[in-house]
């Protein structure tokens, strides 16, 4: 049941992403391609939960997890900042 946890979420956030950046591309609202960016990233993340927990339990990629997350949230911080200005 885990391991289809993990994939479905992938590619909720994929999906997400994907529906974000093609909402930018009609309208060319940058705060559009900041959340698209973000979920980019999340989707990484998402993905490198599923590599470490299900097919590489012997290597630890916890932190490689955790940096594209909070890189991926620094980069919508960033565009909120940027678009709030």
């Amino acid at each position: 049941m885990g391991p289809a946890v993990y994939i479905l979420g992938s590619l909720t956030t994929l999906i997400c992403a994907v529906l974000l950046l093609r909402g930018y591309f009609r309208s060319r609202t940058r705060l559009l391609l900041w959340s698209a960016l973000c979920f980019f990233g999340l989707a990484f993340s998402n993905l490198l939960t599923f590599l470490d927990l299900v097919l590489l339990p012997n290597i630890d990629l916890y932190i490689w997890r955790l940096s594209t997350a909070a890189a991926a949230m620094l980069i919508l911080v960033y565009g909120l900042v940027w678009e709030g200005e």
